[in-house]
């Protein structure tokens, strides 16, 4: 059981995977999420990350990571090295998010993507009345220091999954509302501030 306060997307997350797995985390950051996982399901985590800030803090976490770009791909893993590949709250900020997650589902024997979505009703509220662009929780950044590059929302990422034959085995809607719930109900591209999407790839 999470303590109370512990981030929503990480809640669920640690929920979709299993106990003692082999788990890489891609722009783990500074391994909060990792730490986590390895803690409370007793999986042999990896991470990459791209910040030496970030390297520094998941090593004093007593966690393995190694520095790099995830847009280069991930040419040093074989097929199905890890039993889940994690991408969370990261691929907005990928130069070539294709690339990511076409190598997350061949090095991964399944891939969890968490993403924030730009369709978010307070969002599109934000922009309408101030005309500037918005920031929540899960996107804190002014326009001018922000590292995401690519805005997608919840129905961009499920046509990208259809258009690829990329097998969306759950997905999860998220608000921070109330200090953190899953939505149900109908119309999760206006009303969820957040998914995670567990993937998998036949063939693969």
């Amino acid at each position: 059981m999470m303590p109370e306060g512990a981030r929503i997307d990480h809640r669920i997350i640690l929920d979709l995977i299993p106990q003692g797995t082999k788990v890489l985390d891609l722009g783990c950051g500074d391994g909060s999420l990792l730490a986590k996982l390895v803690q409370q399901k007793g999986v042999t985590g990896r991470g990459i990350e791209i910040s030496e800030e970030g390297v520094r803090s998941c090593i004093a976490k007593g966690l393995t990571v190694l520095q790099g770009d995830i847009d280069e791909g991930l040419r040093d893993y074989p097929d199905r090295s890890f039993d889940y590949i994690i991408l969370n709250q990261t691929i907005q900020a990928a130069k070539k998010p294709d690339v990511v997650i076409s190598e997350m589902l061949r090095v991964g024997r399944k891939s969890v993507v968490g993403l924030p979505n730009f369709a978010y009703w307070r969002m599109r509220l934000y922009l309408m009345f101030n005309g500037r662009m918005p920031k929540t929780e899960f996107l804190p950044y002014d326009w001018y220091d922000t590292p995401n590059i690519h805005f997608c929302s919840i129905l961009d990422f499920e046509e990208y999954c259809r258009e690829r034959s990329i097998t969306v085995e759950k997905r999860i809607f998220l608000s921070t509302d109330r200090g953190g719930r899953v939505l149900q109900g109908v119309r999760p591209n206006l009303f969820a501030e957040s998914a995670v999407f567990l993937l998998s790839k036949k063939g693969r």
